[in-house]
C-alpha cells in the first residue's frame, strides 16, 4: 500500500471502543467520553498495512497487550477500521507519546494515534518506529 493510500486509510475509518468510536477531523467536536489526558490507540495487526494472518495478527496482539500492561498502564479494548479491515487495538490511557511510537514500531505499524483530550496526532513511524511526522485533528464522535 502507497504512502497515499495508507494516509487515505487512516483518514476514513473510524477508531475507538466497539460503544464509542471515532474519527479523525479538522474541525473540533465532542470527543469520546474516555478521552481525557493522554492516550493512544496503537495496533498489531497487519503490519505495514499489509493483511496478516488472523493467527499471526492474535498473536501479536497479545504480546502487544503485554507490553503496555508491563508499563502499568490499564489499555482499554479498542477496534481500528471497519468490516474486512476491522483490526483488534487498544486504547492506552496516560501512554506517552513515545510509548506509543515504540508500541507501532515493535509491531511493524506504520503509524499510532497520539492524544490530549480531544486533540489527536496521526503519528507517522519510519521502519525502526521513529516518528517521521505528525499530522495534528480533533477526535470527533463517528
Amino acid at each position: 500500500m502507497s504512502g497515499q493510500e495508507q494516509r487515505a486509510a487512516f483518514l476514513g475509518t473510524t477508531y475507538g471502543t466497539a460503544w464509542e468510536r471515532f474519527r479523525l477531523s479538522g474541525e473540533r467536536s465532542a470527543a469520546p467520553s474516555w478521552a481525557r489526558g493522554r492516550w493512544a490507540v496503537v495496533t498489531a495487526w497487519n503490519p505495514g498495512g499489509a493483511r496478516a494472518p488472523d493467527a499471526m495478527n492474535i498473536q501479536a496482539g497479545v504480546g502487544l497487550l503485554a507490553q503496555v500492561r508491563a508499563t502499568g498502564l490499564s489499555p482499554l479494548p479498542a477496534l481500528n477500521g471497519e468490516g474486512e479491515w476491522e483490526e483488534e487495538a487498544l486504547i492506552v490511557p496516560g501512554a506517552w507519546l513515545r510509548q506509543a511510537a515504540e508500541w507501532g514500531g515493535t509491531f511493524g505499524q506504520a503509524a499510532v494515534l497520539w492524544g490530549t483530550g480531544a486533540r489527536v496526532a496521526l503519528v507517522w513511524l519510519d521502519t525502526g518506529g521513529r516518528v517521521t511526522r505528525m499530522e495534528r485533528f480533533w477526535a470527533r464522535r463517528a
